[in-house]
Parts: C-alpha cells; sequence; structure tokens
C-alpha cells in the first residue's frame, strides 16, 4: 500500500463535510491525546485489519500546519480491510460509513492548535465469526473453498480526514 498525502483545506466547519460527523458519536471513545513539538512524528492509530498505520507531526509552517500519512505496517500482513483515499468515497451515514474514530492531538508550540482526524469505516455487511479467542480468523483451507465457488465476502473499509483546528502561530 503506499504512502497516501492527504491534503489539508482550511474550510469552515459549516461548509465542510466534517461539519455532519461532529453531530455524530463516534464508535470509539478517546481522550485528546497528548501535546506534539513541530517535527515530532508520532502515530495517531493503527488499523491492523487493514495493515495500516496513520502517522503526523505539526510542521511549523503556517501554510501546511499539519502533516499526515497512512503507511503499511508490514510487508508480509495480510490485509482483511482496506484503506481507502477520503476524497474518493465521501463517506458519510447515508452512504452506509460509520463514524469511528475522533482523534485529536495538540500542538505542543502553539497552544490553541490541535490536528483532528476523522476515520470512518464501513461494514462490510455480513459478521465477522470470532473464534475461541474472541478473533476473527481468515484460514487459508476455508478462502480457498470460498474464492474457488465464487464467494469471497466483501472487505470492510476504513477512509480518514484530517482537519486543523485553531489559528497558526508564528
Amino acid at each position: 500500500m503506499p504512502s497516501i498525502h492527504f491534503r489539508l483545506a482550511i474550510l469552515s466547519l459549516a461548509l465542510s463535510p466534517l461539519a455532519a460527523a461532529a453531530q455524530e458519536t463516534p464508535e470509539i471513545q478517546r481522550p485528546v491525546g497528548t501535546a506534539q513539538a513541530d517535527g515530532a512524528l508520532h502515530t495517531l492509530r493503527q488499523i491492523p485489519e487493514a495493515c495500516a498505520r496513520m502517522e503526523g507531526k505539526f510542521t511549523g509552517d503556517p501554510a501546511k500546519p499539519y502533516d499526515m500519512t497512512v503507511m503499511r505496517t508490514s510487508p508480509n500482513c495480510q490485509a482483511r480491510a482496506v484503506f481507502m483515499d477520503y476524497a474518493k468515497v465521501q463517506p458519510s451515514a447515508a452512504r452506509g460509513w460509520k463514524l469511528n474514530d475522533i482523534i485529536k492531538v495538540p500542538s505542543a508550540s502553539c497552544s490553541g492548535q490541535q490536528a483532528v482526524v476523522h476515520v470512518w469505516r464501513k461494514p462490510a455487511g455480513q459478521a465477522l465469526k470470532l473464534d475461541g479467542q474472541d478473533r476473527a480468523r481468515i484460514y487459508l483451507e476455508d478462502a480457498k473453498q470460498q474464492a474457488a465457488a465464487g464467494k469471497l465476502a466483501a472487505l470492510p473499509a476504513y477512509a480518514a480526514v484530517l482537519e486543523v483546528e485553531g489559528k497558526a502561530c508564528r
């Protein structure tokens, strides 16, 4: 999976597609993250089923104060979900997507500024079967039989969008 660079667009929250997300309660509730210094690369979230890790850093550049990328966690990881480009899929509850997580990271050098990442999840449409360890696993022989029968299940999908709140510091 190549790195996906998210473009930061300064939009009014009232006109932004994120305004709709602000009305929803995310599936995951988390406190505001630890303040991060400019240039300090940090992990925002890992999505193991998509073999993806979201990383970000404050740049110190008022024109583009925060940079976020989505990286593949390992070349050997077998994805059970896909990470999609937010701009292409435009996730919303009306399209079957669920607001999964809102990650807020304040800037250590600019107290009024924070990066906010909205993570969306689109379920595959069928419940995953859990094994005795409460894990959803895909076994090779079962997958081969399903593929031979033409009954491969759709994969869950994830998408994320970045927004920077607050005024840039000089």
